[in-house]
């Protein structure tokens, strides 16, 4: 189960670094000076990346808890 645990930090951290690359590329663009409109589209445009990165964060703990249990 030990697998089971490490499999699931390993995808728990590669889905904090996803939202930790999210954060510093809309901070980014905010420091841009974009418009208001650009701006928008700039955050549209990593928002899918965003839910991404939380749904392998959740996978990954639930996987770290599943082997827990297990083990």
């Amino acid at each position: 189960m030990d697998i089971l645990i490490w499999s699931g930090a390993a995808l728990s951290f590669a889905g904090l670094c996803g939202l930790v690359y999210c954060i510093l590329r809309v901070n980014k663009a905010r420091k841009a000076g974009l418009s208001d409109e650009e701006l928008r589209t700039e955050v549209r445009s990593v928002m899918p990346l965003n839910l991404g990165a939380l749904f392998v964060s959740v996978i990954g703990l639930m996987t770290v808890i599943v082997g827990i249990f297990l083990g």
